[in-house]
């Protein structure tokens, strides 16, 4: 199942002008830069001890297991080139809008004799820069997917099924079981 705030963050790596450190030692350097030079930080983070932290700054170990790797990766490209991410949101908060592409299950309730049969649907919708400045919002506050959900939900109800106010009055969109999602900025 398809995640809105990973299709949120993937949409944002992909404006970074720089690549992501690979090696375990450029990435445990990076997160000991960014904690303002504490291992002990970066320990506690990582859930390791501070000595293993400082082992890989000096080179002294270089492959770390599976799952500290993908820890490392994952807090890195959390954190990497915060600029460039927050110029990126501000300009499809404020002019750019966002493009979502997505794969899942829409529902609505609609006036009577009509159908609410939910089905599967592909959709990619241009959203303007205030459905765009709701879902960084609510992401950056740490919102969860259901509320994610909706607000895209609104948003695909608002611009595609409604046509912006012009048809469908009153129609109210569920989006469920997304298959795939993806962001465009």
């Amino acid at each position: 199942m398809a995640s809105v705030g990973e299709g949120l963050d993937r949409a944002l790596e992909r404006v970074f002008t720089r690549p992501v450190p690979k090696s375990a030692g450029a990435r445990m350097r990076y997160l000991v830069k960014q904690s303002k030079g504490s291992t002990k930080t970066v320990a506690q983070l990582l859930r390791v001890s501070q000595r293993t932290v400082e082992r890989y700054v000096k080179g002294q170990l270089r492959t770390p297991r599976p799952e500290l790797a993908d820890r490392m990766e994952r807090e890195v490209r959390k954190r990497w080139q915060p600029q460039v991410r927050a110029k990126a949101k501000r300009t499809a908060a404020t002019s750019a809008g966002l493009v979502i592409d997505t794969r899942a299950r829409f529902g609505y309730t609609a006036a009577p004799g009509t159908t609410d049969d939910a089905r599967v649907r592909h959709l990619t919708v241009a959203l303007p820069p205030r459905h765009a400045a709701r879902l960084f919002d609510a992401h950056d506050q740490g919102a969860g997917e259901g509320r994610l959900q909706q607000l895209a939900a609104e948003a695909l109800g608002e611009v595609y099924f409604r046509d912006n106010g012009r048809r469908a009055h009153g129609l109210l969109v569920e989006y469920t079981d997304p298959e795939h999602i993806e962001f465009d900025l």
